[in-house]
């Protein structure tokens, strides 16, 4: 199996909490990696995402279920592929939405969890590989800590909410 550097967990984790708190997006070294683009996942775009919006042709959006008017979702083709993935990866990169600007794949190697979706398997192996570093024993602890918070989650909750909730938990808790 190929090891991939995840970064230095302590800095990593600093980063997706700004990503999650809406401030910044996540930088995934995703190379020629299409995994989460071809996974069969639908995307969400919020109402406020005009540029994204202004990318992708209305008629592959549809109103996202339980959330206020405005809020859509981007499906995906046959192959559960996004329809704005091109043979040379993203045709809209530069304007994608926000979901795709924060998704990070590495939430897997944090927690210990892998999506066990048939149609996530690209992901699950590509998260097999990330390997993070640690620049003292408290980031280590902290790994731990992020691990064992995701252990006590519900397994009837798929793996990415999962994996999300343990880290804004272990975040949220300093």
């Amino acid at each position: 199996m190929t090891s991939r550097d995840a970064g230095e967990f302590s800095a990593w984790l600093g980063e997706l909490a700004a990503a999650l708190r809406g401030e910044d997006d996540t930088d995934v070294a995703c190379g020629s990696c299409v995994a989460c683009c071809s996974s069969g996942q639908f995307i969400h775009i919020a109402p406020e995402e005009v540029d994204a919006l202004a990318h992708i042709p209305a008629g592959l959006l549809f109103p996202a279920p339980r959330l206020p008017k405005g809020n859509v979702l981007l499906g995906y083709d046959e192959r559960g592929r996004c329809p704005m993935l091109g043979d040379g990866g993203c045709t809209i990169y530069a304007h994608r939405p926000r979901t795709c600007r924060t998704y990070d794949c590495r939430v897997f190697a944090a927690t210990g969890l892998l999506p066990d979706e048939p149609e996530k398997t690209g992901i699950a192996e590509r998260a097999r590989e990330w390997v993070f570093s640690f620049t003292d024993e408290e980031a280590k602890a902290l790994h731990e800590r992020v691990r064992g918070i995701a252990a006590t989650l519900s397994s009837d909750v798929p793996a990415t909410p999962r994996a999300v909730e343990a880290l804004r938990r272990a975040i949220s808790s300093g």
